[in-house]
């Protein structure tokens, strides 16, 4: 199958989730979570155990919309986020239930509540995108000392393109986004780039010894070389993230989603973005 060649198919198949990403992003907005967004945060010691439908059961009682976490050592106590800014008697409120349901007492068993606003979030953010940007830079400038120029932008193209394809199904299926997103978006970024190397190098190689062929040609062998690398590598790395995302907590979920998702795409654009990227962006500049 001639992968670079029918650029044309994966620029589109990308370009059409990016734009229904944007659409839903437009028409009703991100599912920013509570880092972003402010709320409160309150955790409460259950003492025995307790599945998560139970606490959604009594804090749908409040409208709270909230996300709900187990947390200590024998995960007997939970953890409430919350979009809304509770009052000291919303809270108390709340905690009444619980502690009609558990028999609860509040010195030892309301353990802390915080309410907070979404600078919190937006600091995060400007972190991760300063982040972003200088390993961008500084990618660009390595792949193109080692490689070329025309590699280290097929390269970036492709975080940018991982980046925003990882976003548009957050929109589209309206997951939170929260503090572990952005940490899994720059993880990506250093797994992503590291899978489209390995066809860079030997796309490298291949050209010392085609140079009769056209650079599509080039690209797609150098893909095929690579392919098995790429997919096994892939697998078992989706194999340990999926067992955290099947076996981990709720907090430890947060943050393996948007792996598995960025190392899916991260595979798919090394394979069908970046090189195909390189050999238009040579095949243009011989023209």
């Amino acid at each position: 199958m001639k992968i670079a060649q029918n650029y044309k198919i994966w620029f589109t198949i990308s370009l059409a989730v990016m734009i229904l990403g944007l659409i839903m992003a437009i028409t009703s907005g991100m599912n920013l979570g509570i880092d972003f967004t402010g709320g409160t945060v309150m955790q409460f010691n259950i003492g025995k155990e307790f599945t998560l439908e139970e606490i959604r059961e009594i804090t749908s009682q409040f409208d709270l919309d909230a996300d709900i976490l187990h947390a200590g050592k024998n995960k007997e106590e939970v953890i409430i986020k919350t979009k809304k800014s509770l009052s000291n008697q919303e809270r108390m409120e709340i905690f009444e239930v619980f502690k009609e349901k558990y028999n609860l007492n509040k010195d030892e068993d309301f353990r802390e509540a915080e309410q907070f606003g979404p600078t919190m979030g937006a600091e995060i953010r400007n972190k991760a995108l300063i982040s972003i940007l200088l390993a961008s830079a500084g990618m660009l400038l390595y792949i193109s000392y080692r490689f070329q120029l025309r590699f280290g932008v097929a390269a970036i193209i492709a975080l940018i393109h991982d980046t925003l394809i990882v976003l548009s199904i957050y929109s589209i299926f309206k997951i939170p986004v929260n503090s572990p997103f952005i940490a899994a978006v720059l993880t990506i970024v250093g797994y992503s780039i590291n899978d489209t190397i390995v066809v860079f190098d030997r796309l490298r190689e291949n050209l010392k010894y085609m140079k009769k062929e056209t650079y599509f040609d080039i690209a797609d062998k150098s893909i095929k070389q690579t392919l098995t690398r790429s997919i096994n590598t892939s697998i078992t790395t989706l194999l340990v993230i999926g067992a955290l995302f099947v076996f981990g907590v709720e907090s430890i979920k947060e943050f393996a989603l948007p792996l598995l998702a960025g190392v899916l795409t991260g595979t798919y654009s090394s394979i069908f973005i970046a090189s195909p990227v390189w050999a238009l962006s040579k095949s243009i500049g011989k023209n």
